[in-house]
């Protein structure tokens, strides 16, 4: 069952909250020791809140990210030997954390995901690595990898996940997973803290479960620094919706990135079916997408900062100065703190960069497209030895994530709405996620492409070997 099947058994009286939570329980307990996707368990927590759970998902079991939403008093590690040592507990609710509760999910437990949420694979060293399902050798991808092998696997129906530069598409597209990230300030962020290129969600095997998901969480708050305008109908209706005549533009390459055959015969076999559906189908796509000469500015001037940041964070959490050990090898190489700092004339030079190029990109939707097509990640799921930081290094690492981010991190920076489809499956069974592209604003849009394609070429029968 999806969340929504799952709620409407318990509102109709067919089961109870207790017994969901119940067998949510079992199936981690059955099935997770082969993926480790849950490295926290908090069944006692869950049980207890069982009593209060109140709202349209009442009694659906729930995994919370161990990175970014919080619950007051649950542990918080981001993936940390430091902080889980300290056994570190949030000491309040965040907004979307908050929110969670507030619709009735029931937290079981933490998913896994990489140190700070810094790489586009889970393998952090204070937990071990999450396995994907559909092949327990490959990566389930990050930073979401965690939530999104334990959905794939069928242990609960939908995970909180979180998008920065690719964290929820990736690991949905390696798992065989519907993957949305929101336009930037669809659902509220944390007012105190400024993250514009990072958005909250969740992940989920349906589009129902996606939309209703989005519905209930939509929303500003006051002092956001982002805010959008309610949308003209619901989410969940937009799946039930005629869809117009559309022009879509197709990508099956990048310059500098090697696409897989697989990933390219994915795109070209979507914009195929699209076409028989009746849309307007041409190879275009934004001419700035690839401007290699901004892109490694960005590079320069925000990866320092982020890194440093999380180091910061790390050193407030924990109320002491950071040491070397404190951290991954991969942190404390890109922290780079032997370097001077940012000067605030680089910052403002970097962001104005940043946000010119946004304005490029999205100029390509402002001509007439409705539509953006490409790969989700340029690879197939790859095993976890070819991105092990401790294996080939923390350089060679991230040179493998800048080419699978490259289809995703830029609309993060333009803050659009861009979703991963399961459409297509490798020789050997591993899914391809294939990522559409709309203008701010039009989830529904994609919601609606979505449904046409998953009517036309349906994926909730298709299982991994690892599953409940």
């Amino acid at each position: 069952m999806d969340a929504v099947a799952q709620a409407e058994a318990v509102a109709r009286g067919e089961l109870s909250g207790r017994e969901l939570v119940e067998a949510a329980i079992e199936r981690i307990e059955r099935i997770d020791p082969r993926l480790n996707s849950v490295v926290v368990k908090l069944y006692a927590e869950a049980r207890s809140a069982l009593g209060a759970a109140t709202g349209p998902l009442a009694g659906v079991p729930f995994l919370l990210k161990d990175l970014g939403a919080r619950q007051a008093g649950l542990p918080y590690f981001a993936g940390n030997r430091a902080l889980r040592d300290a056994g570190y507990r949030a000491p309040r609710d965040t907004p979307i954390g908050a929110r969670f509760r507030e619709i009735g999910l029931v937290t079981l437990g933490k998913s896994n995901t990489p140190e700070f949420g810094l790489q586009s694979t889970t393998q952090p060293l204070a937990f071990g690595p999450t396995r994907n399902p559909w092949d327990p050798d490959r990566s389930a991808g990050g930073s979401s990898g965690g939530a999104c092998a334990a959905v794939a696997a069928g242990l609960v129906p939908v995970a909180h996940a979180s998008d920065g530069a690719g964290s929820i598409r990736i690991p949905a597209a390696w798992c065989g997973l519907v993957g949305l990230k929101p336009s930037r300030g669809r659902i509220a962020s944390d007012p105190r803290r400024i993250r514009p290129t990072s958005v909250e969600f969740a992940v989920a095997r349906s589009l129902r479960d996606t939309a209703v998901l989005l519905d209930l969480l939509a929303g500003s708050r006051p002092g956001a620094l982002f805010t959008l305008a309610p949308p003209r109908r619901s989410f969940a209706s937009e799946l039930e919706a005629p869809v117009e005549p559309l022009r879509i533009g197709l990508l099956a390459e990048a310059p500098g990135i090697a696409v897989h055959p697989e990933c390219a015969a994915a795109v070209g076999g979507a914009g195929a079916l699209l076409a028989s559906l009746g849309h307007a189908v041409e190879e275009s796509w934004p001419t700035a997408l690839f401007a290699s000469e901004q892109r490694a500015l960005l590079g320069l001037v925000f990866g320092p900062i982020e890194y440093r940041a999380c180091l910061a964070d790390l050193e407030q959490m924990l109320g002491r100065r950071v040491e070397r050990e404190d951290v991954e090898p991969f942190l404390w190489e890109f922290a780079d703190l032997g370097s001077p700092p940012v000067s605030a004339d680089q910052y403002l030079q970097a962001a104005e960069v940043q946000q010119a190029w946004a304005v490029r990109l999205a100029d390509w939707w402002a001509e007439g497209l409705d539509l953006l097509v490409t790969p989700t990640v340029p690879d197939p799921p790859i095993e976890l030895d070819e991105l092990d930081a401790t294996r080939i290094g923390p350089a060679a690492l991230l040179d493998r994530m800048g080419s699978q981010m490259a289809f995703t991190e830029p609309w993060n920076a333009t803050g659009q709405p861009a979703i991963t489809l399961p459409l297509h499956w490798t020789t050997d069974g591993l899914p391809i996620g294939v990522q559409l592209v709309a203008a701010v604003g039009r989830e529904g849009l994609l919601l609606r492409v979505a449904a046409q394609l998953e009517r036309a070429r349906p994926w909730a029968d298709r299982l991994p070997p690892i599953h409940a």
